[in-house]
């Protein structure tokens, strides 16, 4: 595996940066009912995908700060399973969750700033891919936001705008 340089984490650190400020643009005067609802009852709704991505936030924050302090932590595989048995994204509005997220992640952002130049080289253990560096983490985590955004982005399309475009449905087709 080729180490990362401390430059190649600014592209994912800068990701990161961007995604409150394009969230609050994309969704800050959104009413509620539209950042509730949801395309089946099995899926998240733009509410539970905010309060998801503030959940992760401590994963991420956390992965992180014990690579920097430590050497070769041991990180355990993140449950997704489990953390959707555990977490319960239904409650608080989306107004609610979306300030929650965008004040986690300006905390986030500053610890990030704090990195040494050295940080993206740091090696952690993962339970299930192995030797990972700080760089891998950073990269994925931005990969999750962005992930993430284009399920926002799906869902307010679906729910507020495809439905209500007419004869132009045809040419398009949401996948919330």
């Amino acid at each position: 595996m080729q180490p990362a340089t401390a430059s190649e984490i600014q592209p994912a650190i800068s990701l990161l940066g961007k995604t409150p400020q394009l969230l609050e643009t994309l969704l800050g005067d959104l009413p509620d009912d539209l950042l509730r609802w949801k395309p089946k009852p099995d899926r998240w709704s733009i509410s539970e995908v905010l309060a998801h991505l503030a959940a992760l936030e401590q994963v991420y924050t956390e992965r992180v700060r014990r690579m920097v302090a430590e050497d070769s932590p041991a990180l355990a595989k993140y449950d997704l399973d489990g953390a959707k048995a555990r977490e319960d994204y239904s409650h608080g509005s989306g107004t609610e969750n979306l300030a929650n997220f965008i004040q986690t992640r300006r905390s986030t952002l500053a610890m990030l700033a704090g990195l040494p130049a050295s940080a993206g080289t740091r090696v952690g253990v993962h339970s299930e891919l192995g030797t990972i560096t700080l760089a891998h983490v950073l990269h994925e985590w931005a990969n999750h936001d962005l992930g993430h955004l284009r399920q926002i982005e799906e869902l307010y399309r679906a729910h507020a705008f495809h439905p209500n475009s007419g004869p132009f449905m045809k040419y398009s087709n949401p996948q919330p």
